[in-house]
């Protein structure tokens, strides 16, 4: 008798447990997410056909259906519900990512000291310190709540044992990734244990109209770490951004179900913990009796918040071939492109041969191209060593033509900028209503937003026509 023909379905395949990626033959490496040792042999799953089951709920016309449970509750952080949409809706889940000390977790302790009460108790699930350690950050914030309750977790069954006897309202767990279930193979922090951990907290936190926050981790490159199909599942997605070296903190909604993602929250990480910021501008200004030489202020969009920042430039002699060329908080590619502009439409010599340094005041990052007017006239004034008027504020977009663009916004950074002070401004042409009070000066190129610079002092003197050839 004829040997029988061994189907595909009698033939093993292999499965990575990290990534759940599937092969004919065993492999050493995983091709997809180039893990070592994590492809294993598994039979081949029988065809399977669902058959038409019960429904839990039966379907209503939309009009019918009950919007009041999607109604935000405000978590007492009002920058962090500027972000949200007004507050937490029953039933959502947030994933909060951000670089190591950044602050998520001193922000998201007070967020569930402050959203707890007697009707809505807060857990707090902490994965990467003891509870001793949480305590005491609790005390240094005054973060301290009866219905706070804090537990230190690493196992999936131990967090939905400790929601079936706390019945929280708000769930905060830090860190997903250090969560992990007995029943998934693989090391804590994998894309499979991430996977099922945020999948059995989110079937959870809909089952129980229980709001979920969770904190993330992010890779080198900044982005969130673990599975793509994490940034889908939740309902919301925070980045938490800021430099640890200033005190500058930035909330910026990346994704969200019940509201826009063009808001920003501002906060300020401090010894006695994170305070929010209803007007920040005042953090990226320096205030001064007199105007400086290589200073512009420019006003910036943050989501739909405008920002005062200021741009500082300074130049100085080099004896190397090559001049240095240093930025912090700005683009390095934009300063270079304003240096050639200047030099080429600007007709300032010498400025690509000394050395060149830019920085924002405050730990602001200026990336918008509405800062390039600013940044241009700050090179210009630090080069020909000659301060701008004061109380000027530079808005527009420069071209490698040298000509000034147009940019958004325009009426409402000009409301921000006459709002503290500033009498003037340099935007350009049809900027749209002006403040009452505020004299606006419309270029349409570099040549035009130049002539604010004294010519009295000016130390570079413009190329002559035999120099141009």
């Amino acid at each position: 008798m004829a040997a029988r023909t061994k189907t595909a379905r009698d033939r093993p395949s292999y499965r990575c447990t990290e990534c759940g990626w599937q092969a004919a033959k065993w492999l050493g490496r995983c091709p997809e997410c180039q893990a070592w040792g994590t492809i294993d042999e598994y039979g081949a799953p029988a065809v399977r056909t669902t058959a038409p089951g019960r429904v839990t709920t039966s379907a209503l016309p939309i009009g019918q259906v009950d919007g009041r449970q999607a109604t935000a509750r405000p978590t007492g952080v009002p920058e962090l519900d500027r972000v949200l949409g007004g507050g937490l809706v029953p039933g959502a889940v947030v994933l909060v990512a951000g670089e190591p000390g950044v602050g998520k977790s001193t922000l998201l302790l007070d967020v569930a000291a402050k959203a707890a009460s007697d009707e809505h108790r807060t857990l707090y699930i902490t994965g990467e310190e003891s509870a001793s350690q949480v305590r005491l950050r609790a005390d240094r914030i005054k973060a301290i709540d009866d219905h706070l309750f804090l537990a230190a977790e690493t196992d999936l069954a131990a967090v939905l044992g400790h929601l079936d006897a706390v019945k929280p309202s708000l769930l905060i767990v830090d860190s997903v990734q250090t969560v992990a279930s007995p029943e998934i193979d693989g090391a804590p922090g994998g894309m499979s244990q991430v996977r099922e951990v945020a999948g059995a907290l989110i079937r959870a936190s809909k089952e129980r109209g229980m709001a979920t926050l969770l904190v993330g981790h992010v890779t080198k490159d900044g982005a969130i770490a673990g599975p793509r199909l994490l940034e889908h599942l939740v309902d919301v997605v925070l980045s938490f951004e800021g430099d640890r070296h200033a005190r500058l903190r930035l909330v910026r909604g990346v994704k969200n179900r019940y509201g826009t993602t063009d808001e920003v929250g501002c906060f300020e990480l401090h010894d006695e913990g994170i305070t929010g910021l209803t007007d920040p501008s005042g953090l990226f200004l320096t205030r001064r009796a007199e105007p400086v030489p290589g200073t512009c202020l420019t006003v910036t969009l943050e989501g739909r918040r405008p920002l005062v920042a200021e741009v500082q430039a300074l130049t100085v002699d080099t004896q190397i071939p090559t001049p240095r060329r240093t930025t912090s908080g700005l683009e390095t590619s934009r300063v270079q492109m304003m240096l050639a502009v200047l030099e080429q439409r600007g007709r300032i010599s010498a400025i690509g041969k000394r050395d060149i340094y830019t920085a924002t005041v405050g730990g602001v990052k200026l990336t918008e191209p509405a800062a390039d007017l600013a940044i241009a006239l700050a090179l210009a004034s630090a080069a020909s060593d000659t301060p701008l008027p004061k109380n000027l504020v530079a808005i527009g977009e420069v071209g490698l033509a040298g000509e000034v663009r147009r940019v958004t916004g325009v009426q409402r950074r000009l409301a921000e900028a006459h709002r503290l002070g500033f009498t003037h401004a340099l935007v350009p042409s049809d900027p749209g209503k002006i403040p009452a009070g505020m004299k606006v000066l419309e270029v349409g190129d570099m040549g035009d937003a130049l002539r604010v610079l004294p010519r009295s002092r000016r130390r570079e003197a413009p190329r002559d026509e035999e120099e141009r050839r």
